[in-house]
């Protein structure tokens, strides 16, 4: 399976790529620039977005586009945020995104939600995030 990984910050760009690359085929992009790249080339099976981006676009808008799309927006979309507010949960999902995660998330939480996204919308199992 193939995943997207939408964050400007390098740390978690790091992190994000080695824990999910067990699991996936990752690429990674830090804006919309990256994005609008990353996403003509290669067709994803899921993206996580950050919802906070630098740049003209945040994750809010690129995840609208994804969704406003007929040859993506079946795509599943996690959404990051470092922002807690209830109102940041309610602008994510109205955006289009499938889930909401809040930063810092820990490992389980995180795997366990794609986990469970993937088996509900693709009907597969990808197993425990600890064994390739």
């Amino acid at each position: 399976m193939k995943m997207l990984i939408v964050e400007d910050d390098l740390e978690n760009q790091s992190f994000l790529r080695v824990f999910f690359k067990r699991k996936f085929d990752v690429e990674v992009c830090d804006s919309a620039e990256t994005f609008y790249d990353r996403m003509s080339k290669k067709n994803f099976d899921i993206i996580i977005m950050d919802i906070s981006l630098r740049g003209d676009k945040d994750g809010l808008q690129l995840t609208r586009e994804v969704r406003a799309d007929e040859n993506t927006k079946d795509i599943i979309i996690v959404g990051l945020s470092a922002h807690a507010f209830q109102r940041d949960r309610e602008n994510a999902i109205r955006a289009g995104v499938d889930v909401f995660l809040t930063k810092p998330i820990p490992n389980d939480t995180l795997f366990t939600a794609v986990r469970n996204l993937i088996k509900d919308k693709r009907g597969v199992d990808i197993g425990d995030w600890r064994k390739k």
